[in-house]
């Protein structure tokens, strides 16, 4: 497992997933949609994403099917994917309540003040 940070349009397309497996399109609406509209994934960046996780071992295809004669490709998340998904959502949960916590102890005016410099907190 990567100590990385995972990108955003990544932790989206997985957590799209993790509801159960998903044609290409489902995973873009569904990716606007968890964002509130903030990421909008284009076809080709999509599929890009979703062969590089592929061979992560994160997604794995789930099934085909057709529709007005053209093939639908569903995805699922794998067990190597569900626990990325799941570490990357407790990293970022961790520095929420980090970013929280800090807020909640600013004093008065705003800024930290450290050393000799005056360098903000």
């Amino acid at each position: 497992m990567s100590d990385r940070s995972m990108q955003e349009p990544t932790f989206l397309i997985l957590t799209a997933l993790a509801a159960g497996p998903q044609h290409g399109y489902g995973v873009i609406t569904d990716v606007q949609e968890i964002s509130g509209g903030r990421v909008r994934l284009r076809a080709g960046t999509l599929y890009a994403a979703l062969d590089r996780l592929q061979s992560e071992g994160l997604i794995a295809g789930d099934r085909e099917e057709v529709v007005d004669g053209r093939v639908r490709r569903y995805y699922r998340l794998t067990g190597d994917g569900v626990t990325r998904l799941a570490a990357e959502a407790e990293r970022l949960r961790r520095n929420a309540e980090a970013a929280a916590t800090r807020l909640r102890i600013r004093p008065a005016g705003g800024m930290f003040r450290r050393g000799l410099t005056g360098g903000a907190a």
